[in-house]
This record gives structure tokens, sequence and C-alpha cells, in this order.
């Protein structure tokens, strides 16, 4: 089947092929959100395509010299190649790199703000002077299908202003609809760009672990036989466990999000687990506390 469009309400766009589902917002000249959201999926149909050509490569861990071909593929391992110290593929900044080049169709003038959601990462475009206000959900365990997404209570909420160097935004955990090592709930960052974001976004997620017994841990070949993770333990389980061991790991990710920060790779990260929190930013820490 191939790529879908559609309206969804307030007038924000809906691209749909395959495993990517974006939903796009724009603000601006009417003609000029008109004339980006064409552009935007002119380049949308072209992109599944453009990675299947070199899936067998993306799935491989990423090394020291990059053998992609693809604009969005090279900007996946040149998002991951900062972390290739600890096992990753450029799959690791798939949601974010396919977000981020359909927000650069929005880049153009009459374009106040825009902002491309592929999945929960997220791709930001703002004009001199705009900003916009993102919610976090942390703990998916509590999601309810039957609530609107308009009125779902978020845990926290924080502004993305135009002169903030954060133009991606992107969250992972082991509940998510991809694979983690570790334990988190979710773990929000905030970086330059949103392929960025969801390559630390995974990493910092990983590090927030702890061994125990009680965890479940599953070889991720045996649950999706066409993973770039092969035989790694992936969490498919986490029980309730003492907040001491919560502690332990979150700040286990925290160190490493404060790692990741210094060297510029991330902006702020916020990690949450089994209703606990650490966070790189003292403003994003007391609203979700």
């Amino acid at each position: 089947m191939g790529p879908t469009r559609d309206t969804l309400p307030g007038g924000r766009a809906h691209f749909q092929h395959g495993p990517i589902d974006l939903v796009i917002g724009a603000e601006g000249d009417a003609a000029a959100v008109a004339c980006a959201h064409e552009s935007a999926w002119a380049r949308f149909a072209t992109v599944l395509m453009e990675l299947v050509s070199e899936l067998p490569t993306l799935r491989q861990p990423v090394d020291e010299r990059c053998p992609l071909q693809g604009v969005i593929a090279r900007r996946m391992w040149s998002a991951c190649a900062p972390h290739r110290a600890r096992f990753i593929t450029p799959m690791a900044a798939v949601a974010g790199a396919v977000a981020q080049e359909i927000a650069a169709c929005y880049a153009r003038p009459g374009i106040v703000r825009a902002w491309v959601n592929n999945g929960g990462d997220i791709a930001l475009h703002l004009a001199p002077g705009a900003q916009v206000r993102v919610g976090l959900f942390a703990d998916l365990a509590r999601f309810d299908g039957a609530t609107s997404r308009d009125a779902l209570p978020t845990d926290a909420q924080f502004s993305v202003t135009a002169d903030l160097p954060v133009r991606g935004i992107a969250t992972s955990g082991w509940r998510g609809r991809s694979f983690s090592l570790g334990i988190a709930d979710s773990v929000t960052v905030l970086a330059h760009e949103a392929a960025a974001a969801d390559a630390a976004a995974s990493m910092v997620a990983n590090a927030v672990d702890v061994d125990d017994a009680r965890i479940v841990r599953r070889p991720a070949n045996t649950i999706k036989d066409d993973t770039d993770l092969g035989a790694r333990l992936v969490t498919v389980d986490v029980p309730p466990l003492p907040p001491g061991l919560v502690d332990h790991a979150l700040d286990a990710g925290l160190a490493h999000a404060q790692a990741l920060r210094a060297q510029g790779l991330i902006w702020h990260a916020a990690l949450t687990c089994q209703g606990r929190w650490r966070s790189t930013s003292d403003t994003i820490g007391a609203v979700i506390a």
C-alpha cells in the first residue's frame, strides 16, 4: 500500500506509509502553510522506499565510516555515531531523522512555527520569536485509549522558544514502540535536532537499568525476527521495584544523560520510572514532581 494523507482537526496533516505515521502542525500565512504541506507530502512519498533500499546496512552497528548514501540514512548514522562506544545502529534515530527531514519543508518565509510528530519523536521549526508548548506523558501504562488525546493529562509541560538550541524532542522507554535494554518508563530528550534527540533518548533509556531477577527480559530476535538488536536482551516486563532499586537505575541513567549534555549532544533530559524521576533541568524536574 502506498502513502496516504488526511486532514485532522485544527488543520493538522496526517501522513502515513507503512510504519511511518506523522502528525504535522503548521501556523502562519495560509498560502505558505498550504505550499509547505504540498512540499512535505511530495518528500514524504519517497521516504520509505529510500530507507528500505539501505535497510540491511541501517541495521548494522555504527562504525567509524558511514557506508550509507541517502540523506536521511546518513543523518541517522551521524546522530548515532557519537554513541558508538556502546552498541547502537542507525535505526536508533530513524523516527527523529524522518521527522527532521519533513520539518525542513516548513522552514520557509510565512511559516511562524511547525512541528512534525513521528510517534512521539518531534522535529520543530520556529521562526524568531515563536515558541511551542510541549506536554510530557511519562508512563504509557496509565494511557486510557478511550481518553481524547486533546484531553490527555500530562505529567509535565514546558516551552521551547526560538532562541533555545532545541529543534528536536524524543522519548524512549521499555513500554514504547521500540525495544529498550533498560527499565525507564520514559526518557524524554531535548536536543538541537530530532535525530540527535532520538538517538540520545534510546541510549539514556538503556542506561536506566538495574540487575534484578524480577525484571523479565527476552532476546529481541525472539520477539521480532528482523530487529537490529539481534539476540540482545530487551525488557518486556518490570514489576514494582523497591524505591532504592528504582533510584539506582535512575541515577545511572542521569549520569549518562549528564555526560551527553557535557558533550553538547543534548540540551536537557527528563527520566521517569515507577513514579520517580530525575532531570538535567531543575525547571522540568520541578514540573514533573
